[in-house]
């Protein structure tokens, strides 16, 4: 550790030392109605107040104030979530929730996997913007037990939420600098039985390089329908398109290339049914696809080069709740899946694959004020065998529900890609004796709840193992796959959301991650140790409001650019600033100013971030 705390750290630790001292006042600021249930705990809803696990969550209303359109951006208030960027807006992100790899982490979209082994998120976080009917939750620590592989760091849940109320919407345009011009769509409503939420947003930019154009659009619908009271009806759509100019890394070989481009097209909907025969019985049922293509074109001087990536996914999930008096709920189902992968770039994939999955959950309320969380899953698949997980949690809540101690602890797996299992090369070949990569995580830690529901102060401890990590050994011919690597993963989540008095609203997170491979005994790439943000809104009167961010990341290894070599990744501290002025009940004129101290600074080595950035636009409410 370094002796000396980085500028950029003491900058959030002065910001974070305000944080107690202002909560002192909450006892008399205006209510904010905080979400009251969360779903990504238990697949069922639980009140935040008896939950064991942490959940943080972020909903439309709140990154609307916060003029946050981005799916990365939306994360970067989430404690123990640090995400990374090769390059600008657009480019390919990476997550490393809890400080696991960026595929050991599961993202669901409206109830179903966005993600697996051979189907990445990468450039979907990198690119795709958060529409006004989404909400976010993120369920720390492992999550096989309810989602299956890949949820080892925690799983990410985008939902696309009921319409409410009278019919509404409302549309927006924004420019600024780096050439950028964007726009929002918005309209939902509630008539008798029929509820709709529809949003869409895209646009362009430069961003600040040559061949750096970033152009998109991502759209979410849901439908709902009542048939009766005992059966209701659904379904959504979700879409991003992206396109972007990828120029490479500003240093060492291809740097700044002129030409490479990279193309995503990904597509998810589903159609639901809910029947209650009776008030204590639930079974929902869940049809899911996904279909997505990334290609890759890099031209050069002997011809073109292209990969092409097409992902297919087939889902049927069937969910039942049984309530038992007031002590007992019961969740148990079935998970079936198919999909296939075709990646005509390294390994030369084209194959299928087939999974079966059963779990069950029992979340149980021994005495008042107690409440326990127990569930096992089993996922068996055609390729490579089963993997069984577990999980337990508990919560205790203080009798004036104020103060809640809760913990938890479980078990997660990620399965091995097509790749690992069956790529060949001339110089690779995949290994079929791979085993999934496992996890075992627990965590402890306290919540506390300000009286009128003004927020939540957060704090939690946690540590997870990794084991049968696979690695590539090109040190033999032909390389191959092997389960060799072990990893550890700890620290420290801070979290706080609240309102202070005079209309004053606070997110602030901090997270202290120790993050090692044990095998190898060095520290893992790209995992902060110190890492944080705090956003300050104040309703200013007259109709204005005004904003400033800050996020803070220091001490961190990573990769030069030029020479492969591990190096010291460079602190940062971006400072954001956004205002606006509600002219009407139905204008509202809005400007922000991004990077406003023009840190240059970069998120992956080699890869520079924008510069200070303007951007003013105007939204109009029907």
């Amino acid at each position: 550790m370094k002796a000396t705390i980085p500028a950029s750290l003491r900058r959030l630790l002065l910001l974070a030392g305000f944080v107690p001292a202002l909560t002192a006042f909450a006892q008399t600021a205006d209510t904010q109605h905080l979400p009251d249930y969360v779903f990504s705990a238990t697949r069922t809803p639980a009140a935040l107040t008896t939950t064991g696990s942490y959940v943080d969550t972020i909903s439309a209303a709140e990154l609307a104030r916060m003029q946050l359109t981005s799916l990365q951006s939306a994360l970067g208030g989430i404690p123990g979530a640090p995400a990374f960027s090769s390059g600008a807006r657009g480019s390919i992100t990476s997550l490393f929730l809890r400080g696991s790899n960026s595929n050991q982490t599961l993202f669901l979209a409206d109830g179903i996997r966005l993600n697996d082994p051979n189907t990445d998120y990468q450039v979907f976080l990198g690119g795709a913007c958060v529409g006004g009917c989404d909400s976010i939750e993120v369920a720390h620590g492992p999550q096989s037990t309810l989602y299956g592989g890949e949820a080892m760091g925690g799983v990410v849940s985008l939902n696309a939420q009921r319409g409410q109320g009278a019919g509404s919407g409302s549309v927006s345009v924004e420019a600024g600098s780096f050439g950028t011009v964007q726009g929002a769509l918005s309209a939902q409503g509630l008539d008798g039985k029929s509820a709709y939420n529809f949003s869409a947003a895209g646009g362009t930019t430069q961003n600040d390089r040559p061949n750096n154009d970033f152009n998109s659009a991502t759209y979410t619908l849901r439908l709902d329908h009542k048939l009766n009271d005992k059966v209701a009806i659904g379904g959504t759509y979700r879409g991003f398109f992206g396109k972007y100019g990828s120029p490479g890394a500003a240093v060492g070989y291809g740097a700044s290339d002129p030409d490479n481009t990279e193309k995503e097209n990904n597509q998810l909907a589903t159609v639901f049914a809910n029947f209650t025969p009776v008030a204590t019985f639930l079974s929902k049922v869940v049809l899911g696809g996904q279909d997505r293509r990334y290609e890759s074109i890099s031209p050069g001087p002997f011809g073109t080069s292209r990969t092409l990536v097409k992902n297919r996914r087939a889902v049927l999930d069937w969910q039942n709740t049984l309530q038992f008096a007031e002590q007992h709920r019961v969740t148990a189902g079935v998970t079936a899946e198919k999909n296939h992968t075709i990646n005509t770039g390294f390994g030369k994939i084209d194959k299928p694959q087939q999974l079966l999955a059963v779990f069950a959950q029992d979340e149980w309320t021994p005495v008042d004020h107690v409440y326990v969380t127990a569930g096992l899953r089993s996922d068996d698949f055609d390729t490579f065998g089963r993997a069984t997980t577990g999980r337990v949690t508990a919560a205790w809540l203080s009798a004036a529900s104020r103060w809640k101690i809760r913990g938890s602890y479980g078990t997660a797996f990620r399965a091995p890609s097509f790749l690992d299992l069956y790529g060949k090369e001339s110089y690779y070949v995949g290994n079929p004796s791979l085993r999934p990569e496992k996890a075992k995580g627990w965590d402890a830690g306290v919540d506390y709840f300000l009286p009128g529901n003004r927020g939540t102060l957060s704090a939690t401890w946690f540590d997870t193992r990794f084991r049968n990590l696979i690695v590539y050994d090109f040190g033999v011919f032909p390389g191959t796959t092997a389960n060799v690597e072990s990893a550890r993963t700890r620290g420290l989540e801070l979290a706080g959301k609240f309102t202070l008095p005079g209309a004053i609203e606070v997110r602030a997170a901090y997270t202290y991650l120790e993050a090692s491979n044990l095998t190898q005994g060095i520290r893992l790439l790209r995992r902060p140790r110190n890492s944080g943000s705090i956003d300050v809104w104040h309703d200013l009167g007259n109709a204005f409001s005004l904003g400033l961010g800050l996020a803070v990341v220091a001490d961190r290894k990573d990769v030069n650019a030029a020479t492969f070599a591990t190096v010291e990744g460079e602190d940062y501290s971006v400072v954001r600033i956004y205002g606006a002025w509600k002219a009407t009940s139905r204008v509202t004129v809005k400007a922000r100013i991004e990077n406003l101290l023009n840190e240059k600074y970069e998120q992956v080595n080699g890869y520079p971030q924008p510069g200070v950035g303007a951007f003013a636009g105007v939204e109009y409410k029907f």
